[in-house]
């Protein structure tokens, strides 16, 4: 009897994101090892092998892995990834930097693992789900994604967050500084000039708001789960609805906030 159907691999996921997209494809059953913050559902079988910042390598090889998938997106994974190639693991690392890549990362995973289609099928909703969500302003709202608060940072140029918020019609209030991320002083956040923060720090237990309205800012507050905006995956579609929620409440006839010395009408 033949069947359609691939033969299962045998998977390690030591990334959020990368379960997230195992789970839309349908292939968390596959999963025989995780890191330890994936959350996604179905990964109960699957055993744990540390935070992705601190993966116990040796656990994963035992786990006799058909493939690994691996990711650059949290800084510092590097080194995991180089201790995967020193055991021999095959290895699949994924390092998006845009919107458009991470389509591309489900469609590359759903290939790889024998899933194409089911692939092809989840990058499009998501593409086509994201897409609906524009919206048109006067001029594009200006949002600061803070990853942590002290010392504060948030997405740069080089980050999902910059052609998420623009595919929403707005901006990126840090587009123009280089990097994935950046520290920042309080100072410079005020410079950037947000219309809108936005709270989703990795790796926390509880999101604050208060902590960085206190700063006395005077901007708008929103609180994302890390999960719907710090990984690049299906999961962006949530904070994205979010984001769009807030921006339509936003009121922008208002002044933004300027840097000592600079002038209203020369950033806005």
């Amino acid at each position: 009897m033949t069947s359609s159907s691939p033969p299962p691999l045998r998977l390690a996921s030591l990334a959020s994101s990368n379960s997230d997209i195992l789970a839309a494809l349908g292939a968390t059953g596959w999963v025989v090892a995780a890191d330890s913050h994936s959350d996604a559902p179905g990964l109960s079988a699957a055993i744990r092998v540390g935070p992705d910042l601190n993966i116990d390598l040796d656990a994963v090889a035992l786990s006799r892995p058909d493939l690994v998938l691996a990711s650059l997106s949290v800084p510092g994974m590097e080194r995991v990834v180089d201790g995967l190639y020193e055991r021999g693991l095959p290895t699949l690392v994924l390092d998006p930097v845009t919107v458009a890549n991470t389509l591309d990362d489900i469609r590359l995973i759903g290939k790889t693992i024998g899933l194409e289609q089911r692939g092809k099928e989840v990058a499009a909703q998501l593409g086509a789900d994201l897409a609906r969500l524009r919206a048109t302003y006067a001029r594009p709202p200006r949002v600061l994604v803070e990853w942590w608060p002290r010392p504060i940072i948030a997405a740069t140029r080089e980050s999902w967050v910059t052609q998420l918020l623009s595919g929403l019609g707005a901006v990126n209030a840090l587009a123009t500084r280089p990097g994935r991320s950046s520290p920042l002083t309080l100072n410079e956040v005020r410079d950037a000039a947000p219309d809108l923060i936005v709270c989703s720090w990795c790796g926390a237990k509880k999101l604050r708001p208060e902590v960085i309205e206190a700063r006395g800012l005077g901007v708008p507050v929103i609180a994302v789960a890390e999960s719907g905006l710090g990984r690049p995956g299906p999961r962006l579609l949530e904070g994205a609805r979010q984001i769009a929620a807030a921006l339509e409440g936003l009121d922008l006839t208002q002044t933004r906030l300027c840097g000592a010395g600079t002038a209203a009408s020369q950033i806005a």
